[in-house]
């Protein structure tokens, strides 16, 4: 488990050629920290924050135009009675926290529950695949195994969860229905609407940077939507596993995303340079491929004091991003080497053209 922004993708291999889209609620509750609401939703398609609603303000806010206009289409009163709906949950969510700190053993200090509904949707081959967890202090919890409607329980301290639900079966059923057609029904026309905005392409702006002449060399992409980029270097049109530091991809403050890949020369004498290169690959543009040319490398001396704010701004960025991931938190999928967030639970209703996800449930009281 890694702690990560909610809504970070990481792509393995080079095929960009198809996309994976995504529908995801995440679901926060916390104790003993002052500085954050005590209940947190977020509403995210394709990784882009549609909706937000906290325990503070008690109401949902949406973060996209075409989101409003697709809620009004379906359900004129979607945001009256699913704000309701969120006010319902808020309690569950602190009587969960109360009733794990009572399994664990805990008497104070700050804890969070996790929670987080999806389904994913590949615009190529059709394939669709849902997932539902609960994380506590962000280690797995509980999970739901969609092929045999029964609930996994990593730790001991889930199992009498584990008991009660496996023993509910309509809740299984409602909750594999929305996972595999309602999500990923609601998904599609999402994606309808918000086309302009999730469907486009934006090309990366690539530089070179480097701090000091013993530093690695850094391939800096920024600037590009959609996330699934690929970034690597190459050496005499071979692709390096060796002398590379891959990092991940991170939000610009604009909705674009930014990436940066190092690569350590030390042993490598200048005159070689020049057969490495960095290349840029997204869906929907030709690979950007930029040569290791130490004349255009930017670095801290001369006229090029951009490399220091730069890489400022991507260590706030990743310092902004483990703060998210106190929140959001992904678990790897090591069946198809991607990363998929942990689960959630919402409170919703089942009305065609909305969002319906199953109710938030209570984790049990802890017997005395």
């Amino acid at each position: 488990m890694k702690a990560l922004i909610g809504l970070l993708l990481l792509v393995f291999g080079h095929d960009v050629s198809s996309v994976i889209h995504s529908l995801q609620s995440f679901d926060t509750a916390s104790s003993g920290l002052s500085t954050f609401p005590e209940y947190v939703m977020v509403l995210m398609v394709d990784e882009v924050q549609v909706e937000y609603y906290d325990s503070n303000t008690q109401r949902i806010i949406t973060k996209q135009d075409w989101v409003d206009q697709a809620n009004r289409d379906k359900d004129p009163d979607y945001l009256e009675r699913e704000t309701e709906r969120r006010k319902g949950d808020q309690p569950v969510f602190k009587g969960n926290i109360g009733t794990l700190m009572k399994r664990f053993n805990q008497t104070g200090g700050a804890h969070i529950i996790q929670n987080m509904d999806g389904c994913e949707w590949d615009d190529e081959d059709g394939t669709t695949e849902g997932y539902e967890q609960y994380g506590y202090d962000g280690e797995d919890f509980i999970s739901l195994d969609l092929k045999t409607l029964t609930w996994v329980a990593p730790v001991h301290q889930a199992f009498a969860t584990k008991l009660r639900w496996d023993h509910d079966t309509a809740l299984n059923q409602y909750v594999k229905n929305y996972l595999t057609k309602e999500c990923v029904d609601w998904l599609k026309k999402l994606l309808a609407y918000g086309k302009s905005t999730l469907q486009r392409t934006e090309r990366p702006q690539v530089s070179l940077l480097q701090r000091s002449p013993s530093s690695p060399v850094v391939c800096h992409a920024t600037g590009f939507y959609p996330n699934r980029v690929v970034v690597f270097w190459r050496r005499d049109g071979q692709e390096l596993h060796e002398q590379v530091d891959p990092g991940e991809v991170l939000p610009n403050h604009d909705g674009t995303f930014q990436v940066s890949v190092d690569l350590y020369l030390t042993a490598v004498p200048q005159e070689d340079w020049g057969r490495y290169e960095c290349v840029v690959q997204l869906k929907g543009i030709e690979d950007i491929s930029t040569p290791l040319d130490p004349a255009h490398i930017r670095t801290n001396g001369g006229d090029n004091h951009i490399l220091a704010f730069i890489l400022t701004g991507v260590a706030v960025v990743a310092a902004v991003a483990v703060v998210v991931g106190v929140f959001l938190y992904q678990k790897r999928n090591d069946s198809d080497k991607r990363h998929k967030p942990v689960g959630s639970v919402t409170s919703s209703e089942n009305t065609e053209g909305q969002n319906p996800s199953p109710e938030a449930q209570p984790l049990t009281t802890v017997q005395s």
